[in-house]
């Protein structure tokens, strides 16, 4: 076992893969994850109190297996890459400002690049050479203007936006990018975009948050993408159609409370329907990349943008976990619901619903949704 220990000296190997393990573990995500390493300190401490407090539950609960996580630890040494922690000193300060930010992530490359000012460039795969290249040019001039250009790897606007910010790096000036990855650390996809993957991860940053191995699957893509816009100041949408991905991208850009923006395109075009669409439900229009910095120059947390109406601002549970559980069972339905509507409702200390939650979702029966709001699973 060789994990790559993180730049804080307080977090050691072994804790390093005791928290690997526990974000593998069954029904840990990023807020449990959170809530048991605050509650218990360490990794290692939350692996040995996670039977008993999945037991309340009435299931039988079994950790990740060390040898799975043995196993994954050394696809990513062959991959090249690191691990990175959501308290490490160089985790994307933007990203860690969301509500469901990976606790930890695989790269490789330069991580300074997601300290700079990040705007991320997407839109539809099977894009008209018209905006691929309109893509390419301003994921060009943003880089050339400091800004790291990130998008996804995927066919048509997004690798439109990696080559021209690259290209603009090859002058000497700016040619920062982030690819976000729907894969393992290890795989690439699509096959075409081979070449461009590995120029990326060497001369910009590759992130992955799924494990060494793990092929894109359908469900896989909109995690992607919220990583794609917790990273930027705004994400810009190119050329979509109305089903397109990338709308939602700019639907979690929105409720994070960041910048949205959309080129227009021809009302006879079907491909730029979405762009359309989201300029008239509040994005800003933009015409050039001019526009684009003179926007982000200026961004101090309130966007211009009114495109959906931001979710509730997260905030990391303060309160401690309670020692028993609230019984909050009779207030839960399938139907999502604001977690201090939950504290409202019952009258119980928020750490004692926020520990009956983390029951709930130990056993599989808890679902959390954006905005701090959780439901049963259906």
């Amino acid at each position: 076992m060789n994990v790559e220990a993180p730049r804080r000296p307080s977090l050691t190997q072994e804790e390093a893969f005791a928290r690997i393990r526990l974000l593998r573990s069954p029904h840990i995500g990023p807020v449990s994850y959170r809530q048991l390493l605050r509650r218990f300190g360490t990794a290692a401490a939350a692996l040995d109190a996670l039977p008993d407090l999945a037991g309340r539950g009435t299931r039988t609960y079994r950790a990740a297996p060390a040898d799975v996580v043995e196993r994954e630890v050394e696809g990513v040494r062959r991959a090249g890459a690191r691990y990175l922690f959501h308290d490490q000193a160089d985790y994307p300060p933007m990203l860690a400002q969301t509500e469901n930010a990976p606790p930890i992530l695989t790269m490789r490359g330069h991580i300074a690049l997601a300290a700079a000012p990040c705007v991320a460039l997407v839109g539809a795969r099977n894009a008209s050479a018209a905006a691929v290249k309109l893509a390419r040019d301003f994921g060009g001039e943003l880089a050339e203007a400091g800004f790291t250009v990130v998008s996804g790897l995927a066919r048509g606007i997004d690798g439109g936006a990696h080559q021209g910010a690259l290209a603009a790096g090859k002058g000497g000036n700016g040619g920062g990018t982030i690819g976000v990855i729907a894969s393992g650390i290890d795989i690439t996809y699509p096959p075409q975009h081979r070449d461009l993957q590995e120029e990326v991860a060497t001369r910009g940053l590759l992130l992955a948050e799924e494990v060494p191995g793990t092929e894109p699957r359908g469900n896989l893509f909109p995690k992607r993408n919220r990583i794609i816009a917790g990273l930027s100041l705004g994400t810009l949408v190119v050329e979509a159609a109305p089903q397109s991905g990338s709308l939602i991208t700019a639907r979690l850009a929105g409720e994070m409370g960041r910048e949205v923006m959309a080129i227009p395109g021809s009302p006879l075009e079907p491909r730029s329907e979405g762009c359309n669409r989201l300029i008239r439900e509040g994005a800003v229009l933009v015409h050039s990349p001019a526009d684009v910095v003179e926007l982000l120059s200026r961004f101090d947390g309130t966007p211009r943008s009114t495109f959906r109406e931001a979710a509730p601002g997260w905030q990391a549970v303060d309160d401690e976990l309670a020692d028993e559980p609230a019984d909050i069972a009779g207030l839960l339905t399938t139907a999502p619901v604001p977690v201090d509507e939950l504290v409202r409702q019952s009258g119980a200390a928020s750490g004692a619903v926020q520990l009956a939650l983390l029951e709930l979702e130990l056993a599989g029966r808890l679902v959390r949704h954006a905005g701090g709001r959780v439901s049963l699973n259906s």
